[in-house]
């Protein structure tokens, strides 16, 4: 019977132990509750005795959430309808405040993330949110973090990931970009007109200073042309040269008839 006795407190005693020692994993943290009230002791990682019936531990992950934000749609500050989805990386800076402050802080963060969003929407011009990417991020960041750090939670990272918009926007889009790209087309054409020209008043300055240059410029004209082995050569031929032959050319004189002045003489 005694050791029947013994064999029944060493079993009490191992069901206690099993019963109020808690294991806390290395990712979490353990807050305890005695008779309600919160303790200011954190438990760390490991093995943690607790009192029975007095104490009540509640377990807080302290991993990263990774949380998508679903897409809102909302009209920009220059009334264009989008819609736009995000994603939020936080954890859990105290464990204290986000067990006792708010009952579901996953769930607050995801309500407070999509208010903040249609907002950061209505204050962005379309601009913006196609290529400001980076200062709206830290301003959709700032506005999450003034309730999060009240429940005790810390927002590391906040990234807008799609923009969709409508398919009238998208063509209207494009044919802008098309004229951006004929306008610099066209400046870039003038710039090579204005430059050719320039380069062409210079030679012609030389050619005039030097008229030999003209004569040799005709000649490799000439040559080019017969390289490609054309039946008909047109050669082009100053007309100052022609002038110039037509005056040391001796002009012949014309034989002049008498007329008389009697008519009647030629009848003789």
């Amino acid at each position: 019977m005694i050791s029947w006795a013994i064999a029944g407190i060493v079993g009490a005693g191992l069901f206690w132990l099993a019963t109020n020692i808690r294991v806390v994993k290395q990712f979490e943290r353990g807050v305890v509750f005695r008779f309600g009230r919160v303790l200011k002791g954190i438990r760390g990682p490991g093995l943690t005795m607790l009192i029975p019936v007095a104490d009540r531990m509640q377990k807080v992950n302290m991993q990263i959430v990774t949380m998508p934000v679903p897409a809102q749609d909302g009209i920009t500050r220059d009334n264009v309808t989008v819609r736009v989805d995000a994603v939020i990386y936080f954890r859990v800076a105290d464990p204290v405040k986000v067990a006792v402050d708010v009952q579901d802080y996953i769930s607050a963060i995801g309500q407070v993330a999509q208010t903040s969003l249609r907002s950061i929407i209505g204050k962005s011009d379309l601009d913006d949110l196609l290529s400001n990417r980076e200062g709206l991020n830290q301003g959709l960041e700032l506005m999450l973090d003034s309730p999060a750090m009240g429940w005790g939670i810390h927002i590391d990272r906040v990234e807008i990931k799609d923009v969709a918009l409508p398919d009238s926007m998208k063509r209207s889009i494009a044919r802008q970009a098309e004229a951006e790209r004929e306008r610099r087309a066209r400046v870039i054409t003038a710039d090579g007109e204005l430059q050719a020209s320039q380069k062409l008043a210079q030679a012609a300055e030389i050619m005039g200073a030097h008229p030999a240059a003209l004569q040799l410029r005709l000649l490799q004209t000439v040559v080019e042309v017969a390289a490609e082995k054309n039946n008909t050569l047109v050669l082009p031929f100053p007309v100052e040269l022609l002038r110039f032959l037509e005056k040391a050319t001796p002009q012949p004189d014309e034989e002049k008839t008498p007329v008389p002045d009697d008519p009647r003489s030629l009848m003789r």
